[in-house]
């Protein structure tokens, strides 16, 4: 009998009742009540800071002000005094690395003078900036392991909260990371770089329709999927554990075809899980608002209101790092990974962005006048004429080893990039698109027909959950990022590119403007262009077709199918101009930022690899050597009785035994030999071919033959949790 298996059942069926939620009296009922009560947001900031200092720092979030170093010694200061009030004993510089998770180093506030007295101390320098040791995070050879120096620097537009951690709490600083010369060694610097690119390109842009824009702010509403397990059954697979991912395991005889999980009833530990994630998510400022069941078994989403695009990061990083975290006070585990199942649907983290105004006003919304329409048409042809451009780096911005597994399969979007706007928007475009002229008149026809359209902001776009890049009423939602993935990568590239597109666009609008041109119709004209232009990106179909397919390679869409060759656009003169001009990285970051990303490729294969080597020949081949040794020796004593006639079921048994068992050996020497030659490997991009056009295949195989082994072996030697029991044992 397979002990670790049976033994973590039982473990979860002699589980006490669900974790109890505690409240503070009518906390449940009323959000408002404690909503931010761990971040030291405004109310907290005019509370504990002098006058002078709160307008300070008010003007470096909303205007990027520096602020000086007398008024970060009061602002550490309040945020001491406010943070030691709520039982706080240490601070941290909470930052990003490109691992993709989040780091901090914590520091106690306590420290001795000259003189050997105690005393509670936090100055400006030490909020503003913090020398962690830098040397193991990645790098991309920007700094040797013996230069160990990296500095993460204070990151005001984004507040300060309080992270509890069983009974301790933690003062958290949000803070950019970088090296000693000042490069970008995270994923929140770009992104604060990308969103000011954007507001300086956007603003005159917007300023064409309404002299009172002088900011926009790129806004994000994400949608993070993810599945639960039992805590037993996690710790009975080792794959899980080390991957996040299940390597081996045969797809349930029911698993989504039934179609009854999504929206469904929610069980009831995790109704418990997500009352109590909410909870903690909402003490952070985190405006979480939608729980429900997705697609797969045991997979389910959260989704927040939509905030300030920094932010709306930092939230949601803080987030996975909660939701791991409160998942195992319920005894359960939160599988973040983008595919941790096979044969159904992966888990995406679907990106809703748009562009907001300082006077209020969301320019992909089209509005009910319908004399700013031209201003909502403007910036909606531009998205779509942005990602034409920069369909490749957008991919690449999505590229990584979970998300391979999860593109083109099961609802998830396809790796080739395109764009859905909805039958009613197509037809706007296409009308524009056909008129002849852009005078006055061509101007007042193309504004009648967008005041005659439905109202998009109600989903009057269809939806077609095959598309990664979608208009859905009043934002652009991007459904091809990963469920583990950090929004800031896609989210600044977004920006970039949109930054990119429209100071071409003005500067275009400009040339026709000096010609004595009506702005109007110089605008109009230009987006002509643009549309026809930019139409081979859009696409209302099925993104699963073999047509389609066809028909984007005819149209020059790229269809990078794996990580390797989409990261390959990082190399790229378009990718060096795409971030250079917008200010978001130089060359050395690119360089560094593509060898980190091929690197972590390379590292999670190997670690799956070999996940799948230990666990095949410690816990699958020993169970397969058993059963095979029981049906030939129970084929032997048939044959001793004189009942050969009756063997047959057995026979067939043990040859498909063998067959599989062989196939195995085949594929783990196979496997071995593609791990060796990757790491003899001349550089890490010829090592990331082979791991992913040698390796990956040979551990397909394994897989096959492992999961053909799994439907008959006899269950009480199964060593693996089961696919039924993992996402049906509840």
């Amino acid at each position: 009998m397979s002990l670790s298996r049976f033994n973590a059942l039982q473990t979860m069926e002699n589980r006490m009742e669900p974790f109890p939620v505690e409240f503070a009296e009518g906390q449940a009922e009323n959000i408002a009540s404690y909503f931010g009560e761990n971040v030291f947001n405004d109310e907290a900031m005019k509370k504990h800071l002098p006058e002078a200092a709160y307008l300070s720092v008010k003007a470096a979030i909303q205007s990027g002000q520096k602020l000086t170093r007398e008024v970060a010694d009061e602002v550490a200061n309040g945020m001491k005094k406010w943070s030691e009030e709520k039982g706080c004993t240490h601070f941290a510089h909470w930052f990003q690395p490109l691992t993709g998770k989040t780091a901090e180093k914590h520091d106690s506030f306590f420290t001795l003078t000259h003189d050997g007295r105690v005393i509670e101390e936090f100055t400006g320098s030490a909020l503003v900036q913090q020398e962690p040791d830098g040397s193991s995070f990645p790098s991309g050879g920007m700094r040797s392991t013996f230069e160990a120096r990296g500095y993460t620097v204070w990151d005001p537009s984004s507040p300060a909260f309080i992270m509890e951690v069983a009974d301790g709490k933690t003062l958290c600083i949000p803070t950019i990371f970088v090296t000693y010369g000042g490069e970008a060694q995270d994923f929140k610097l770009p992104l604060l770089r990308s969103q000011s690119f954007l507001d300086k390109a956007a603003v005159p842009v917007a300023q064409m329709f309404d002299a009172n824009v002088n900011k926009i702010t790129a806004t994000l509403g994400w949608e993070q999927e993810y599945f639960v397990v039992d805590d037993a059954l996690f710790n009975a697979r080792p794959d899980l554990a080390m991957t996040g991912r299940t390597l081996l395991g045969r797809p349930a005889a029911k698993h989504q075809q039934l179609e009854d999980h999504y929206f469904g009833s929610i069980p009831e530990r995790v109704y418990a899980f997500m009352r109590d994630l909410e909870t903690e998510s909402h003490k952070l400022g985190i405006p979480v608002r939608t729980r429900h069941n997705e697609v797969a078994p045991s997979q389910y989403e959260v989704a927040p209101v939509f905030e300030e695009i920094n932010v709306a990061v930092d939230h949601n990083q803080l987030l996975m790092d909660l939701m791991e975290r409160v998942a195992r006070r319920h005894k359960l585990r939160v599988l973040l990974h983008e595919k941790p199942f096979a044969g159904i649907n992966g888990s995406g983290k679907h990106n809703n962005w748009s562009m907001g105004t300082n006077t209020g006003i969301n320019l992909l919304s089209p509005g009910k006048n319908p004399g700013t329409n031209l201003r909502f048409l403007t910036f909606f042809v531009n998205t779509i004429a942005s990602v034409h451009k920069y369909a490749d780096i957008l991919r690449a911005s999505i590229a990584h080893a979970g998300n391979d597994h999860r593109l083109g399969a099961n609802e998830a979007p396809p790796a080739i990039i395109s764009v859905f706007i909805g039958d009613a928007m197509t037809k706007l475009l296409d009308q524009i698109a056909k008129g002849k002229n852009a005078d006055g008149k061509e101007v007042k026809r193309a504004l009648d027909l967008i005041s005659k359209l439905p109202n998009l902001e109600l989903d009057n776009t269809d939806r077609n959950r095959t598309s990664p890049f979608a208009f859905t009423g009043n934002k652009f939602e991007i459904r091809a990022v990963g469920s583990s993935q950090n929004c800031a990568g896609p989210m600044a590239v977004m920006n970039a590119m949109m930054g990119l597109q429209l100071v071409e666009f003005k500067a275009e609008v400009d040339k026709l403007v000096a010609k004595k041109v009506n702005r109007e119709e110089a605008i109009l004209t230009v987006l002509k262009s643009l549309i026809r232009k930019s139409k081979a990106i859009c696409f209302e179909g099925n993104n699963y077709s073999d047509e389609w397919r066809e028909e984007a390679a005819k149209r020059g869409l790229n269809n990078f199918a794996t990580t390797p060759e989409a990261l390959d656009v990082l190399g790229s003169k378009l990718a060096q101009d795409f971030y250079s001009k917008s200010g978001v990285m130089n060359k050395v970051e690119l360089e560094a930022f593509h060898a980190v990303q091929l690197h972590g490729y390379c590292t999670k294969l190997s670690i799956e690899s070999k996940a799948l080597d230990e666990i095949v020949h410690s816990m699958v081949m020993p169970a397969v050597i058993r059963y095979q040794t029981e049906l030939a020796d129970n084929i032997d004593a048939m044959k001793e009785i004189g009942m050969d006639d009756a063997i047959g079921y057995q026979k067939d048994a043990l040859k498909r035994v063998v067959k599989n068992a062989n196939a195995i050996r085949e594929g783990l020497d196979k496997l071995q030999k593609a791990l060796d030659k990757a790491h003899e490997s001349e550089n890490v991009r010829a090592e990331a071919d082979i791991l992913c056009h040698k390796a990956k295949p040979q551990m397909e195989a394994i897989r096959e033959a492992v999961d053909d082994l799994e439907a008959i072996i006899d269950d009480q030697y199964w060593p693996l949790v089961k696919y039924r029991e993992l996402l049906f044992v509840r």
